[in-house]
């Protein structure tokens, strides 16, 4: 196994899970932004006012997406494990 194999494979492996995460961040981010604006017009400072919306839209994007992402990883693991008598020999 060559360090090109290692390198591209550990790239490939990066690039999967940022597949995977960047919905969910996304999702977060955003909904964090949303909360903290309504936050500083209404002068509502409560902590439990922006984890709960944020963990009902990572449900839903998980709700949404979950099915893509699953399919994603089922097809890296797939090709990675059929490529590992090219890799040894």
């Amino acid at each position: 196994m060559t360090p090109e194999t290692v390198m591209t494979v550990g790239r490939h492996a990066l690039e999967v899970t940022m597949l995977l995460a960047a919905p969910m961040l996304l999702a977060a981010l955003v909904t964090g932004l949303l909360v903290s604006i309504f936050q500083a017009a209404t002068q509502i400072n409560e902590m439990t006012l922006s984890f709960i919306p944020k963990l009902l839209v990572m449900f839903l994007v998980m709700f949404i997406a979950g099915p893509s992402m699953i399919t994603l990883m089922v097809d890296y693991m797939r090709q990675l494990f059929s490529g590992i008598p090219g890799m040894i020999g």
